[in-house]
C-alpha cells in the first residue's frame, strides 16, 4: 500500500521543480525551500557578484548565481526538456537550437505554473540545518529563516536539490598561485567581460566554461592564455582568435610576478581567471558523518541518490556533471518518490554499500580522483538503469544526440558543435 510521507525539498531550481512534481504525483506533502525569491535556481541570472572574487572569505555576502550574461545552453533545445513537458515544443522568444538562459526560465517557470508546483514554493525560506533526528525511526528537523524569522519542522524525508555550482573551487594548489599578488578572480564572478579590457589574462580550466569565456574575454583582452593540466592539451595558438594561446598547467609563479607554464613560456600577466567548476555543498546537513562531503565526491550514495544508511529518507538529485541533465533528475526524481510510497524496493544496505565500493573502486582503477565521482561523459548505462527500475523506456535518440556533443567536443570542433549537430540530425 501506498504511503504518503511529509517531505522537504531543499531548492527550486530544475532538480528541485521536477522532485516536486515527482513526490506530488506520489502524494506526498511536500515543502520546497528556496533562497531566491524566484525559482529557477542556476537559470537565474544575477548581475551582482561576490566582494571576495574567488569565493574564499567564508564571511563574504554569497551569490548563488553563477550565470554570465551572454551564456546560452550547451546543449540542444531537445536535450533540456523533460519527458512530458519540452523546450523543443515550445518557444518564448529565443528559438534558436541553443538558446539562451533566459529562454530556459522561462521554460522552467511555465512548467512550474502548468503543474501547480508554485505554491509549494517557500520564497526567500534559507535552510540552515537539516538534522537526523532519530537514526531508527529516520526523521529530520528542517530549520530555516525567512525574513529574519527562524522556523524548525520535522519531515519525514528530505531530498537535496540545492544545485553544485555555488560554491567555488579555485585551482589554488598550483606552486604559489595562492601567493601572487595581483587580480584573481573565479567564473562564478564573472557576468560580462568589459573588465579584462586590454588585459593579460590567464584562464585555468579546459571544461565548456573556460572555452566559452576565453572566447568571449579574448573580444577585449589583450591576451588570453589558457592553462590546462590535461595531458591531451595540444600547446598552440588559436587558429580563429590571433590572441589567444592553449598552455599545459602553470609550473610556478615566479618571485617577480611572472607565471611559467610548463611547456616553458612566462607571461606577465594581469589576472588569473578560475575556471575550475565546484564544490559540493551542503552546509546545513547534519547526518552525525553518515553522510560525508570529500572534495566534489558526496557519499556513500547509492547511484547518486541514496545514502544506504538513511534511504530512502535521505535522498539527492542532481549530482551528476557534464550529462544529460534534465532526463537524468527527472528519472531521478521518479524512482526516489516511488521508492518512499514503497512502489520499488533498494536493496539491502550491504548490497548497496557494496555496489557503492566497487564504484568508487572504478574511478581509482581508471586513474581519475575522488572528484570524478559525480562525474558523466556519456551516463547511457546509469539512465538506462534507473529507468529500468521505473519501468519506462527512455528514447535512445537523446543518449545519441548527447554522445554526439560530446564526441564533437573531444574531437576539438567546440565551435562547430552547434552546426555539426544540425547536419548530423537534419535540424
Amino acid at each position: 500500500m501506498a504511503t504518503s510521507l511529509k517531505v522537504a525539498v531543499i531548492g527550486a531550481g530544475v532538480s528541485g521543480l521536477i522532485a516536486a512534481r515527482e513526490l506530488q504525483r506520489e502524494s506526498h506533502q511536500v515543502v520546497a525551500f528556496e533562497k531566491s525569491h524566484r525559482l529557477g535556481g542556476t537559470w537565474v541570472y544575477d548581475p551582482r557578484f561576490e566582494s571576495d572574487l574567488l569565493g574564499l572569505d567564508l564571511n563574504r555576502e554569497i551569490i548563488h548565481g553563477s550565470l554570465y550574461k551572454s551564456l546560452r545552453t550547451n546543449l540542444p533545445r531537445q536535450l533540456m526538456s523533460f519527458i512530458d513537458f519540452k523546450l523543443n515544443d515550445k518557444t518564448y522568444g529565443d528559438e534558436r537550437l541553443f538558446p539562451g538562459h533566459e529562454e530556459v526560465l522561462k521554460f522552467l517557470e511555465d512548467f512550474a505554473g502548468y503543474f501547480e508546483l508554485t505554491e509549494l514554493i517557500r520564497f526567500n525560506t534559507v535552510v540552515t540545518r537539516v538534522e537526523l533526528v532519530d537514526s531508527e525511526i529516520i526523521e529530520f528537523e528542517v530549520e530555516s529563516k525567512t525574513n529574519g524569522v527562524n522556523t524548525v519542522e520535522v519531515f519525514d524525508a528530505v531530498v537535496t536539490c540545492n544545485g553544485h555550482n555555488n560554491e567555488p573551487r579555485p585551482a589554488l594548489n598550483d606552486t604559489g598561485i595562492e601567493k601572487w599578488s595581483k587580480k584573481q578572480m573565479h567564473s562564478h564572478n564573472y557576468r560580462v567581460p568589459e573588465p579584462f579590457r586590454d588585459q593579460i589574462v590567464v584562464v585555468i580550466g579546459n571544461g565548456p566554461s573556460a572555452l566559452d569565456l576565453s572566447r568571449e574575454i579574448a573580444t577585449v583582452a589583450k591576451e588570453v592564455h589558457m592553462s590546462s593540466r590535461s595531458p591531451h592539451v595540444k600547446v598552440s595558438k588559436s587558429e580563429k582568435f590571433s590572441n589567444i594561446w592553449q598552455h599545459a598547467k602553470i609550473d610556478c609563479i615566479n618571485d617577480d610576478g611572472t607565471i611559467t607554464f610548463e611547456d616553458g613560456l612566462s607571461i606577465d600577466a594581469h589576472i588569473i581567471f578560475h575556471c575550475t567548476g565546484y564544490k559540493c555543498h551542503v552546509p546545513f546537513l547534519k547526518t552525525n558523518g553518515i553522510v560525508r562531503v570529500q572534495d566534489k565526491r558526496i557519499g556513500p550514495l547509492y547511484k547518486h541518490v541514496f545514502p544506504p544508511q538513511l534511504a530512502p529518507r535521505l535522498s539527492f538529485v542532481g549530482l551528476p556533471e557534464r550529462s544529460l541533465t534534465f532526463l537524468i533528475v527527472e528519472c531521478q526524481s521518479k524512482w526516489i518518490a516511488k521508492t518512499l510510497s514503497m512502489k520499488i524496493s533498494l536493496p539491502s544496505k550491504d548490497q548497496m554499500l557494496r555496489d557503492i565500493k566497487e564504484h568508487h573502486g572504478d574511478i581509482e582503477d581508471d586513474g581519475f580522483p575522488k572528484a570524478y565521482t559525480h562525474f558523466f561523459e556519456i551516463e547511457n548505462d546509469y539512465i538506462d538503469w534507473v529507468s529500468a527500475q521505473l519501468g519506462m523506456n527512455v528514447e535512445k535518440k537523446f543518449a545519441e544526440m548527447f554522445k554526439y556533443i560530446i564526441y564533437c567536443a573531444i574531437s576539438g570542433n567546440y565551435d562547430d558543435i552547434m552546426n555539426l549537430f544540425k547536419v548530423k540530425f537534419g535540424i
